[in-house]
């Protein structure tokens, strides 16, 4: 006679922060850790981490509070504040973000646009 197991668990679901998902989002593409390696790290499917990311393409402006705009100052190879001639000239800006991805922007974007780009670059 075949004996019979009978699992009894308690399900585990875990319930996530908003701010707890983003900050779980921005590990990837860090050092080059991918959607694997971040899953695994906080004990998550891979499947969990592109269901969030889903989930934030189409609540984008969930990711759109923490977009703000800072001033700038342009600075030469030597680290010395650009005269305001130099401020005019159409020049490239690179904007490191939290995932560690950097954008290199060219020229003057209207802010809709830029925040647009940061966002996807950041969820996705």
């Amino acid at each position: 006679m075949m004996g019979q197991e009978i699992l009894i668990d308690v399900e585990r679901r875990r319930r996530w922060a908003v701010a707890r998902k983003l900050s779980i989002l921005s590990e990837v593409g860090v050092d080059g850790a991918t959607v694997s390696d971040v899953a695994r790290r906080h004990d998550l499917t891979r499947q969990h981490l592109y269901q969030w990311r889903n989930w934030l393409r189409q609540h984008s402006s969930v990711a759109a509070r923490d977009v703000r705009f800072l001033p700038v100052e342009c600075m030469d190879d030597r680290g010395a504040v650009a005269g305001p001639a130099d401020v005019t000239r159409p020049g490239r800006v690179d904007i490191v973000l939290h995932n560690g991805r950097t954008i290199g922007v060219s020229g003057d974007p209207p802010d809709a646009l830029l925040a647009r780009i940061i966002r996807i670059a950041e969820t996705a």
